[in-house]
């Protein structure tokens, strides 16, 4: 087995730090996307990629699956993940694991056809159970219910999502396939393709079943828009049985989050964890050298008390709580840290024209500094503009110009020093002998410190030039969080009701905002994250809807919400 080590050394070197009282200091915390060792693409353009994933809580462990892997990840509390080698195939994509009386069983869409189990997970070794399946299986979901299993599937631009129910002792089937939910993007935005749902004409895809039963109802989740574009998100249908007929949730798609750092969210699962939290693990997406250049992250996710399902996305690439305990609301996992080094002066010790250093500080994880080489010694600074209360950082590396492929002991080596005045610099974390790959490094620091400057400097990149998509450093500024937001117009195009324009006047000090919206006054539980415009047009209204909005604005000392809600009919 293979671990992913995250050796962090936090040095409290320096003092005199001021925080807000209301500042969660002891919390664990985690920041999308998750820091796993991704494998390089096998082909094509050096990239690392992985989706669809598919997370299991199993005798008090979390296992993790997903495509293109090398193995499947496990972890205590989903902070820490180690890898985990296997005689499973390899490059299995859409994989798929339910429990069954004590064990698990697993299978995955590559038309192998072919159902595996095991009752020990952590050995890596897995027995067949049936290679035989007389259907393909397109992105399988399995769902175990009261004795009864069923299995969910479908891929494609002409095709259903299809379910059946199948034997749980020979995995063979009892009924045949049942058609049982149909794209329609028509009426629903959020299924048409491209960023930001710009393709109207262009044929849509949905995948990506995935099945969960809440309060004796079943709520079947799909994939539209595609995983590769800003827009991927997950539908939801609910019904009175696990082979309906289902009817179009009220709120759609319970998971979207179509801009910051990371984007995407679609194809991938629910599950709870051991304080019985749900949560959501979706795709990412890059989309930067290549259309299927991906990431995973990891949104919690509710049932409101009309059992309306929603996953919480609002500031869902920002530091957040991993709860001890059963929660209730998502303020409770937010520690209230905001980022601090968005548009932030940098400075570096050479730089290519067309990747240039601001493209770090950007928010935007498809554009990336890179150095001339990946020589140690290379560096990335930032200037805060101010000496900050720092709690967090996170280094997104982007390999630039690299050329591994296929699974890789790679690894990013790498000093991380702050400083109060640019000319003395002290150490935050010493990564010079890390072991692990990830190339989304996140550094929760053990204790606040006050500083104004942030340098990443490069012992050893595996491949290409040091580069860096993604210099984010979190905290508090000292200073008020910005006025609330005034009056804002909006416009429903008539002519295409799946799209509203947002307009309002710019707030003083504020670095971005976020719209929440939603079908009622009382459920605004879309976000919208905007930077450095006071105009969006969102794409992915469903046409027979009205729909509530309120903006909230942020920056570096907090994020003020918007009270005031308008209709749009």
């Amino acid at each position: 087995m293979k671990r992913l080590y995250i050796l962090l050394l936090v040095l409290p070197v320096l003092v005199g730090c001021q925080y807000p009282a209301n500042t969660k200091n002891t919390a664990t915390t985690i920041c999308n996307p998750l820091p796993l060792n991704y494998n390089f693409a096998v082909d094509g353009v050096s990239r690392r990629d992985a989706a669809q994933p598919c997370i299991v809580l199993f005798q008090d462990s979390y296992y993790l699956f997903m495509s293109n892997a090398g193995g499947y990840y496990h972890s205590n509390d989903l902070i820490h993940w180690d890898l985990i080698t296997t005689n499973l195939p390899i490059g299995g994509n859409a994989p798929t694991v339910v429990e069954i009386e004590g064990s698990l069983y697993y299978t995955f869409s590559d038309g192998t056809n072919t159902f595996y189990k095991t009752n020990t997970p952590m050995t890596g070794e897995w027995e067949v159970v049936t290679d035989s399946f007389p259907y393909d299986l397109a992105e399988p979901a399995l769902f175990y219910d009261n004795g009864h299993l069923f299995l969910y599937a479908g891929s494609g631009n002409k095709v259903p999502l299809t379910g059946m129910e199948i034997d749980p002792q020979t995995f063979l089937p009892l009924t045949a396939p049942v058609p049982l939910i149909n794209s329609c993007k028509e009426n629903n935005g959020w299924e048409v393709a491209g960023d930001y749902h710009r393709w109207k004409a262009h044929s849509l895809w949905i995948e990506g079943a995935w099945m969960t039963k809440f309060n004796n109802k079943y709520y079947l989740q799909y994939a539209s828009s595609g995983i590769q574009y800003t827009g991927s998100n997950q539908g939801v249908y609910v019904s009175d049985h696990p082979m309906g007929p289902f009817t179009l949730a009220s709120h759609n798609p319970y998971a979207y989050k179509p801009d910051g750092f990371i984007t995407g969210a679609g194809n991938g699962c629910v599950f709870q964890d051991k304080h019985g939290n749900y949560w959501y693990v979706g795709t990412v997406a890059v989309t930067a050298k290549n259309t299927f250049e991906r990431r995973l992250s990891l949104y919690p996710v509710f049932f409101d008390a009309d059992d309306v399902l929603y996953a919480y996305t609002g500031m869902g690439d920002y530091p957040m709580i991993v709860p001890d305990r059963k929660i209730s609301s998502p303020e409770e996992l937010f520690p209230g840290w905001m980022l601090l080094s968005y548009h932030k002066k940098t400075q570096t010790s050479s730089e290519q024209r067309k990747y240039p250093a601001c493209c770090a500080v950007d928010e935007n994880i498809r554009s990336w500094w890179s150095a001339n080489t990946g020589n140690e010694g290379e560096y990335l600074s930032i200037d805060l503009g101010e000496e900050c209360a720092i709690h967090a950082v996170q280094i997104n590396f982007s390999d630039h110009d690299s050329n591994l492929y296929g699974s890789t002991d790679s690894t990013y080596q790498y000093y991380l020093e702050a400083s109060t005045n640019g000319k003395r610099w002290k150490p935050i974390a010493d990564q010079s002998l890390r072991i692990t790959g990830t190339p989304h490094d996140y550094i929760p620091l053990k204790k606040p410190l006050k500083g104004r400057y942030l340098r990443v400097t490069n012992v050893r990149f595996p491949s290409g030039k040091f580069s860096v998509s993604g210099f984010r450093v979190f905290g508090h500024a000292d200073k008020p969080a910005p006025n609330e937001v005034g009056v804002f117009r909006i416009l429903r195009n008539e002519s295409d009701r799946r799209d509203v324009t947002l307009r309002w006047k710019e707030v003083n000090g504020a670095i971005g905002y976020n719209i929440r919206y939603g079908t009622s006054p009382d459920k605004l539980y879309h976000n919208y994250i905007v930077y450095d415009d006071t105009e969006i047009t969102i794409r992915s209204l469903h046409t027979e809807s009205v729909y509530y909005f309120t903006i909230d604005s942020f920056n570096e000392g907090g994020i003020t919400r918007g009270n005031r809600i308008e209709k749009s009919i």
